[in-house]
């Protein structure tokens, strides 16, 4: 009788990690749930498909960042820079995009329940639209 391997599957990541970190995280497939990325900078990466859930990525530059179908379930991205960004398909339930920099994103498909927006520079309605159309959010002024 031939004995069965086990495969262990690697802990999720945890703790401040660097981009170089990240980018191998990525490749390899390990979550990044949880994970600190608070004040990283991550523009231009592709974390397409990537397992982002409760992950702090606060103060995070993610401009033109590609997203592509990532899980932010319950993550924060407070004051995160994510001009320009690709978040096709993605997953923002219970994340919190207060005070983010959206301007440019595109979300076309992405679920947006209990989601926190930089309300009012980016309502609802235009999120909505975004989703449906694929265009890029478009940010109002700032208001004191």
């Amino acid at each position: 009788m031939a004995r069965r391997r086990r495969t262990r599957t690697p802990p999720p990541m945890d703790g401040l990690l660097s981009r170089q970190q990240v980018e191998e995280a990525v490749r390899t497939g390990r979550s990044l749930a949880g994970a600190d990325l608070r004040g990283i900078n991550l523009s231009g990466i592709s974390l397409d498909g990537a397992d982002l859930r409760r992950a702090k990525l606060a103060g995070a530059n993610l401009s033109g960042a590609s997203m592509r179908g990532v899980n932010l379930t319950g993550a924060s991205l407070w004051q995160a820079d994510l001009a320009g960004a690709i978040l096709d398909q993605a997953i923002l339930e219970d994340a919190d995009l207060d005070m983010a920099n959206l301007e440019g994103c595109t979300l076309r498909g992405a679920r947006v329940r209990k989601t926190i927006l930089p309300h009012p520079r980016v309502t609802f309605e235009l999120v909505q639209r975004a989703i449906r159309t694929g265009e890029p959010l478009r940010m109002g002024p700032r208001r004191s």
